[in-house]
């Protein structure tokens, strides 16, 4: 059983900071492009940030400029790091993990995710 916890969340202002980890188990990480994604109330689950095994990485625009993604393959462990955070970053955000086929190129998220932690931002 793939395992995905999420740390992190918590309560930011306007133009605040966050980070969060997200810790995995029982894969083999570094076969895996693992990404975060976030959902609003009301709102579907959408990308934030992915990262692939080799590096490569991927962001919503709105959140280009402002967030970061990285991981430590060593430590089976992938971050986020959230800058000039506004009110509309505001939700749960989900770690997920994609398993990745050598030459083919796959879209949207992969089979596993994160209990999800919760972002609020607000003054």
């Amino acid at each position: 059983q793939v395992q995905l916890v999420e740390s992190g969340g918590g309560l930011a202002q306007p133009g605040g900071s966050l980070g969060l980890s997200c810790k995995s188990g029982r894969i083999t990480f570094n076969r895996y492009t693992m990404g975060w994604y976030r959902q609003a109330p009301g709102n579907q689950r959408e990308l934030v940030a992915t990262i692939t095994s080799a590096g490569s990485t991927n962001y919503a625009d709105s959140v280009k400029g402002r967030f970061t993604i990285a991981r430590d393959n060593a430590e089976d462990t992938v971050y986020l790091r959230m800058n000039i955070l506004n009110v509309e970053d505001t939700g749960v955000y989900y770690c997920n993990a994609k398993w990745e086929v050598p030459g083919i190129v796959v879209t949207g998220p992969g089979a596993y995710w994160g209990p999800g932690t919760q972002v609020t931002v607000s003054s």
